[in-house]
């Protein structure tokens, strides 16, 4: 689904991305950890088309990227979903209209299809009640919530979250983190989870949700559950991909680098 080949990008004269080589297939997991400047951030630029590397391929199921002209990445964006850190709404528009901003703007929905559609996306955030609300009138929590039922508007196949959890009390970080693991395991999107949070990217390797036998959906904890086999981890230290492997080696490795990020 995702794959980056030898990838290189710099700013002005400092080196933020150096060889940097991963795959990532349909339906999987990719956690990128590193601490602030590392390039975790700069890498979901690139799988967006918003900057070109200097050298390197960043294949989108299959398609090169890198040399893409603007008109042709449209269709490639169409198909991923962003959640920004703050949530990235347009403070002069009601949470409806940020939720289905894309769908008037595409102007292929009549208004009744797009109302429709997004009551079903705050729905499954659980924000049935904001829709007419403003974002000053939302908590952080609120706002990463509604930033991800936008990010689903057209069922995209691949979600990129960028530090959705940073700076929430831990209630709310655990409602984000659920919201994750239900988008994961049961519409099977393939996501990018940059953060340097290692409470939340714990949760998301180690926890699954599943559909009860009254029809809800439960989130359960370890196990041999084949839903977490698809996750794995990076880190990236000094520009570079320092650690690829599961979660278990992460916790386990003994690189001073990884002791020092997880104590």
């Amino acid at each position: 689904m995702i794959e980056f080949r030898e990838v290189y990008k710099s700013f002005d004269e400092e080196e933020v991305l150096k060889n940097v080589s991963f795959r990532i297939e349909p339906g999987e997991t990719q956690i990128i950890l590193g601490e602030s400047g590392s390039g975790k951030s700069t890498v979901l630029k690139l799988i967006l088309g918003l900057i070109k590397p200097d050298s390197g391929q960043i294949l989108i199921e299959g398609r090169d990227i890198a040399p893409m002209p603007e008109r042709d990445l449209v269709s490639v964006r169409r198909e991923i979903g962003m959640v920004f850190q703050e949530g990235a709404l347009f403070d002069s528009l009601s949470v409806r209209e940020n939720v289905g901003y894309r769908l008037f703007e595409e102007g292929q929905m009549s208004e009744s299809e797009i109302e429709l559609a997004v009551q079903q996306l705050l729905g499954f955030v659980g924000l049935e009640e904001a829709i007419d609300k403003m974002p000053a009138e939302l908590s952080g929590g609120m706002k990463r919530r509604v930033g991800i039922a936008r990010a689903l508007v057209g069922t995209p196949r691949i979600i990129l979250y960028d530090e959705p959890t940073a700076g929430l009390d831990p209630i709310t970080k655990r409602a984000i983190v659920d919201l994750m693991i239900k988008l994961r395991d049961m519409e099977r999107v393939t996501s990018i989870f940059v953060t340097h949070d290692l409470h939340a990217a714990s949760l998301i390797a180690t926890e699954y949700a599943s559909t009860g036998e009254d029809g809800r959906v439960y989130i359960g904890k370890g196990g041999e559950s084949p839903r977490l086999k698809g996750i794995s981890f990076i880190m990236l230290q000094d520009a570079s991909v320092c650690f690829e492997g599961s979660y278990h080696e992460l916790m386990t490795s003994e690189l001073p680098y990884i002791r020092t990020f997880v104590s």
